[in-house]
């Protein structure tokens, strides 16, 4: 037995079982790991933009693509931040993946990867100012990103409830007793 080692006894393990289990006050303040939180819940601030401009500013997240003659890149956007979500075909493990760097093929496999990307993250809105023209290579890269779960409309922001307001919005966050049974009748 070493020196430092005691045996067990019951009024040890007590005292340990006490000290485990009585709540440690703290005076740390909580941190926030998600800063996506409170655009999930809608109520974060999303930005109006100014009436004049083309595309707008009315957005958490945005799409932009980028082709050159020799690759393409998807980037997600958000308002505040930039870039936080990108991906090309100049990735070499992409890369590795195409024949062809900017034809059909890679379009829609580029549009794999970012919604897998997407979903990982959980980014599944997003705007996208992006016009395709039907059948084209930029088409088939959105069909795909659609296909794969990520829906290019963001749902809009919680209006904030008056005292006057005669009616209310629903709280994304709370579920009412009309919708349970809804839901249970279909």
């Amino acid at each position: 037995m070493s020196h430092n080692a005691r045996p067990l006894t019951s009024a040890r393990v007590l005292h340990k079982i006490k000290a485990l289990s009585t709540p440690q006050t703290s005076t740390e303040y909580v941190i926030n790991r998600n800063p996506r939180n409170l655009e999930r819940l809608r109520i974060a601030y999303k930005p109006g933009g100014y009436h004049l401009e083309k595309p707008g500013r009315s957005y958490w997240h945005t799409l932009e693509i980028n082709s050159t003659g020799r690759y393409v890149s998807a980037d997600v956007k958000h308002f505040e931040n930039g870039t936080i979500l990108s991906a090309s075909t100049s990735e070499w493990a992409i890369k590795q993946q195409l024949y062809k760097t900017n034809d059909t093929s890679a379009f829609v496999n580029l549009g794999r990867v970012l919604a897998h990307r997407c979903l990982q993250s959980g980014i599944t809105e997003m705007t996208c100012n992006v016009e395709a023209v039907p059948g084209s290579k930029l088409q088939k890269l959105l069909q795909t990103l659609q296909d794969n779960g990520v829906s290019f409309k963001e749902p809009s922001r919680l209006p904030n409830a008056q005292p006057w307001d005669a009616q209310r919005h629903e709280k994304p966050w709370e579920v009412s007793e009309e919708a349970l049974e809804t839901t249970k009748s279909k």
